[in-house]
């Protein structure tokens, strides 16, 4: 009985390792299915916005000026590495005024169809620049507009890269000697509006060729903003491990480039002309502190910080001034004078 009593007790015991064996492999194994998926989401949320930042996405132009009761002139012209980039000039009768306009990434010379189901993952909202350019137009400025290259209907280059602002300079530089170029606008005095993209490539393209700026009036740069902001907000949100350097590694293998390569904040330093900064400070999508750093490192005298207040949709502060125009004119007005 006592060798029956130990045997079965023996095997209770077994029994109960075998199982707990089992268990722990299961347990296990559900830990890496579950590690190995959390991974997947990781991998496909880094490599989504990598590809954003890296090739950016054409979207369409769905507004026109003459819907804004402008006359335009379809415009095309290259940038200094032979892209070609498309444009509009709406010309304002008797005035030499002229300011020249870009766009964030990924806009063009029209906005951002952000109402519409293929491009709603900024807010869902459309911005119009139209608006703005009545605006101006109205106040006498006449208005050079295009899409950069790789966006709205621009030629292709870079093999479709974006440099955010370290290859685009070169379209800001073509915009320039366009307008110094056409018999029309020739002799105009000259400001620039430069939004984001354009206005960390308007930095690069200062400290790159400074006598293009010699007898620019003043600027205005809306939101411009290091790439590496967004990066480090995206990953500290989504608690990423190591998710920051995860991304630089998908974005070299995208591009080429890795985030230190973009440098608005000490590219600014090359900046002596007139510059109101404009930025939306509640913005979601990165800490403002990054474009005080931009502001402060601008070497201009006469520079001004505006903060765009009552949203945290980085989207609409590029629709501010079009419904709120009254310290954009103020600037542009101050010093054409």
């Amino acid at each position: 009985m006592y060798r029956i009593i130990k045997a079965s007790i023996a095997t209770f015991f077994a029994l109960i390792a075998v199982s707990a064996i089992a268990q722990n492999k299961t347990e296990q194994s559900l830990q890496k299915e579950i590690k190995n998926t959390e991974e997947a989401k990781n991998d496909e949320f880094i490599n989504g916005i990598a590809e954003l930042m890296a090739h950016s996405t054409r979207t369409p132009i769905l507004r026109t000026p003459d819907e804004y009761g402008m006359i335009y002139e379809d415009i095309f012209f290259p940038a200094i590495d032979g892209v070609t980039l498309e444009g509009w000039f709406i010309p304002a009768k008797n005035s030499n005024k002229l300011i020249i306009c870009n766009h964030p990434m990924p806009a063009n010379r029209y906005g951002y169809p952000g109402h519409l189901e293929s491009w709603k993952n900024f807010g869902g909202f459309e911005v119009n620049f139209l608006p703005e350019y009545k605006i101006l137009h109205d106040a006498g400025y006449n208005i050079i507009t295009y899409d950069m290259h790789n966006h709205g209907r621009s030629g292709a280059g870079n093999g479709g890269i974006v440099g955010h602002g370290i290859v685009e300079y070169r379209d800001v530089i073509g915009s320039l000697r366009y307008a110094r170029s056409r018999p029309d606008t020739k002799d105009m005095k000259i400001a620039l509006y430069s939004r984001c993209l354009g206005a960390n490539s308007t930095f690069v393209a200062m400290e790159k060729y400074p006598e293009e700026f010699k007898n620019i009036t003043s600027m205005i740069a809306l939101q411009p903003s290091p790439p590496r902001a967004f990066v480090k907000t995206a990953m500290d949100n989504a608690k990423i491990p190591n998710g920051y350097e995860l991304f630089d590694a998908a974005l070299q293998r995208k591009t080429g480039y890795v985030l230190d390569d973009f440098r608005p904040v000490e590219n600014s330093q090359a900046d002596h002309i007139p510059t109101l900064v404009a930025q939306v400070k509640a913005d979601f999508l990165m800490p403002f502190h990054y474009v005080e750093e931009i502001y402060n490192n601008i070497s201009a005298k006469d520079k001004k910080l505006f903060w765009i207040e009552g949203t945290d949709q980085r989207f609409q502060g590029y629709n501010y001034f079009g419904q709120n125009p009254k310290v954009m004119l103020e600037w542009f007005d101050t010093h054409f004078k």
